[in-house]
C-alpha cells in the first residue's frame, strides 16, 4: 500500500469504553460502605478533632513524599499490572486498620505513592511519559476525583477538567489545589480503618476500592487526553461528550 494509511478511529465507541470505566470505577464504593455499615457522610465525624483538623495538611505531605518517591523508584521498580497494584493496597490496608488510627496513619503516605505509581504506569500504557512535568500533574490531578464513596457521579467528572487549569502550575501549586479534595476522601478511609472490630477489614476494603476507583479513572483521564490526540477533537469537548453520556445514564 502506498502513500500515508489512515485508521479511522472510532471515537463514539472509544467514549462508550470509557463511560463504562468511569461506571466501574464508582461500583465498589458502595461494597465497602456496607462492610463498615455507615454512610460516607458519617466517616469523618469518627475522627478526632485534631486529625480532622491536620487532615488537609497531611495529605499534602503525602502527595509530596509520594510525588518524589514515585519519580525515583520508576527507574528502579518496574509499573505492576493493576491486579498487582490492588493486592498490594489491599493488603497494606488491613495492616493499616488492625493497628487503629495510628498504623492507618502511618499507612497513608505509602498507599498513595503506590496509588501515584499506577496512575504513572496507566499514564505510560496510554503512550504518555510519565517524567514530562505535565503529565505528572496530570497523574496527581486525577486525585482530584470525587473519590470511591462518592454517590454523586457527576462529581467525578470536575477532575478531567483539571489539567487546563493546572497547565503551567508548580508541583506544590497543583499539589495545594489536589490536597483540599482528596484530604475529605483520604479521611473517609481512615475513619472506616479505625472502626473497632473491623479495622483490617475495613482497612483492606478502603484499600481495595480506592485502587480499583483510582486506576479507573485514571484510564479515563488518559484514554480521553489520548483519543484527543489521535483524533484532533479538543479534550473539553470530549470530555463534555463524557459528561453528557454519564448524565444520560443516571437518568435512566
Amino acid at each position: 500500500m502506498t502513500g500515508t494509511e489512515i485508521i479511522a478511529i472510532d471515537v463514539q465507541g472509544e467514549l462508550a469504553a470509557l463511560e463504562k470505566r468511569h461506571r466501574a470505577a464508582n461500583s465498589v464504593g458502595m461494597q465497602v460502605l456496607n462492610i463498615v455499615g455507615t454512610q460516607a457522610e458519617n466517616l469523618l465525624e469518627r475522627l478526632p478533632d485534631r486529625v480532622k483538623d491536620r487532615l488537609e495538611e497531611t495529605t499534602g505531605r503525602a502527595l509530596e513524599t509520594a510525588a518524589r518517591a514515585a519519580a525515583g523508584s520508576r527507574a528502579v521498580v518496574p509499573d505492576q499490572k493493576g491486579w498487582l497494584n490492588t493486592a498490594m493496597t489491599t493488603a497494606m490496608g488491613a495492616v493499616g486498620g488492625a493497628g487503629g488510627l495510628p498504623t492507618a496513619l502511618a499507612e497513608l503516605p505509602v498507599t498513595t505513592t503506590v496509588l501515584l505509581r499506577a496512575i504513572q504506569g496507566i499514564a505510560a500504557e496510554h503512550g504518555f511519559d510519565p517524567a514530562d512535568p505535565e503529565i505528572l500533574r496530570a497523574c496527581l490531578a486525577v486525585f482530584a476525583s470525587a473519590g470511591p464513596l462518592a454517590e454523586d457521579d457527576g462529581a467525578d467528572m470536575a477532575f478531567l477538567s483539571a489539567r487546563l487549569t493546572l497547565t503551567g502550575a508548580t508541583m506544590h501549586g497543583v499539589i495545594a489545589r489536589v490536597a483540599p479534595r482528596l484530604a475529605t476522601v483520604l479521611g473517609q478511609k481512615l475513619a472506616a480503618q479505625t472502626i473497632p472490630i473491623l479495622g483490617a477489614a475495613a482497612g483492606a476494603a478502603t484499600n481495595y476500592a480506592y485502587t480499583s476507583y483510582y486506576q479507573q479513572m485514571a484510564h479515563v483521564s488518559f484514554g480521553l487526553r489520548a483519543l484527543s490526540e489521535r483524533s484532533g477533537i479538543p479534550q473539553e469537548h470530549l470530555t463534555a461528550d463524557l459528561r453528557s453520556r454519564l448524565q444520560v445514564q443516571k437518568q435512566r
